[in-house]
């Protein structure tokens, strides 16, 4: 039975839309596609206010491991060059692309990743 989680990432919604708008914490499948198939006037609605520029969630993905998990973007997150989980050193990811760029790290992106960012050399 999927949850209040899962019907947000099929309905493409924030969590706190789902909550908001009754999704219960757990769902059965069919009540789930009924809604996806047959949207209430509130989901309509918020799938026409969308323009494309920001995904609801995004897929962060681990470069070393390949471990997955769904995440809403921030606004603060750069364009990442890749993703690693906590559980890595940094001497387990792949190198730059170009020898001479600098790694720049950004901590806490999604429950258990670190951001890379290769910049060029200035």
């Amino acid at each position: 039975m999927p949850s209040r989680y899962d019907a947000a990432l099929q309905l493409d919604i924030s969590l706190e839309m789902a909550q908001r708008h009754g999704i219960p914490s757990q769902i059965s499948q069919a009540e789930l596609d009924e809604i996806d198939q047959h949207p209430p006037a509130w989901l309509v609605q918020s799938r026409a206010n969308r323009t494309g520029k920001k995904p609801v969630w995004v897929k962060l993905e681990c470069a070393v491991c390949g471990y997955s998990e769904q995440a809403r973007p921030k606004k603060w997150w750069p364009a990442f060059t890749m993703l690693a989980c906590f559980d890595h050193d940094l001497s387990e990811l792949p190198k730059p692309a170009d020898a001479g760029a600098h790694r720049e790290f950004t901590y806490g992106v999604g429950s258990r990743f670190t951001g890379i960012v290769d910049a060029p050399a200035a």
